[in-house]
């Protein structure tokens, strides 16, 4: 595990099997939200900078609010730094795109359409063939093991099912980069390993640029190549772990010395990150009480 890492130190992907160009680059990255009501401005991030590497699987980890998902919509394009740079293949992101699939915890399927229809909304909004999206639905769904499922409404689906149907609609246009956030938070346990493993075979099979967004420790380790610890609000990074661990990878990994250790280290981390963010918040509270 490497060793902590200075507020506002920039922290740089460490260098991969073959040197990968970075895929994905923040910059010096700050946000600020303004307050609605008209107080001051809420720091989200602060000079943030990290660079992921081509066909990485990145996992972030750290305490509520501590802007993991900010990150995440900052290179999904769906939010703008306050300053900084977010780059895709060393190019500024001016909003979402096809090249980048993005999983939410809730698959926000489209509840008067199908499976398949779900799975082929994007493919048929950017004007491709039918024949070509629907031969890749079919590919994509028997992936993801729905097959059967093509002509099922979201309605009559499980939770696990329905991530499944979002997984395919996000990887049908092949996008380089996917991006996820918690997208296995709401499922029960069993359901959450078996997705955890499909998962991994998909990346193994096809090495895209993931960018994972959890709270879970074991996850993040179990999936990541690497796992990205993020400080208590404003986000920094606090630590970069390379995991390790043999692939293919399957849950024997668990039992493992050296993932029971690095997963002990990182827990270790993360909960002096939410007890630091428990207190700022309890100074807040008292600060505005006696205003």
């Amino acid at each position: 595990m490497t060793g902590a890492v200075a507020a506002n130190a920039p922290v740089k992907t460490m260098p991969g099997p073959n040197n990968r160009p970075a895929k994905i680059s923040f910059r010096g990255i700050t946000k600020e939200f303004v307050s609605q009501a008209g107080g001051p401005a809420m720091k989200a991030i602060d000079h943030l900078s990290l660079d992921i590497a081509e066909k990485d699987f990145v996992c972030l980890i750290g305490p509520s609010g501590c802007g993991k998902s900010t990150l995440l919509n900052l290179i999904a394009g769906f939010e703008k730094a306050t300053s900084g740079e977010v780059l895709l293949d060393g190019t500024g992101i001016s909003g979402p795109g096809p090249d980048r699939g993005v999983v939410f915890q809730e698959g926000a399927l489209f509840p008067w359409l199908n499976v398949l229809e779900n799975v082929c909304y994007g493919p048929r909004r950017l004007k491709v063939p039918r024949e070509r999206y629907l031969a890749q639905a079919r590919d994509i769904l028997e992936q993801v093991g729905l097959s059967a499922f093509a002509h099922h409404l979201p309605s009559e689906l499980s939770g696990g099912m329905r991530q499944r149907v979002a997984i395919a609609r996000a990887l049908i246009n092949r996008p380089p980069v996917l991006l996820m956030d918690e997208p296995f938070a709401a499922l029960d346990p069993q359901t959450r390993v078996l997705m955890q493993e499909m998962l991994l075979q998909i990346w193994e099979h096809d090495n895209r640029t993931v960018l994972f967004i959890t709270h879970d420790v074991e996850e993040a380790l179990f999936l990541g190549t690497r796992v990205v610890v993020m400080s208590s609000r404003p986000g920094r990074v606090i630590e970069d772990v390379r995991a390790d661990l043999p692939r293919p990878r399957d849950f024997s990994v668990l039992k493992e010395p050296e993932f029971v250790k690095i997963k002990a280290d990182l827990f270790a981390l993360v909960r002096e990150q939410t007890l630091a963010a428990a207190a700022d918040l309890a100074g807040s509270t008292h600060l505005s009480r006696t205003k």
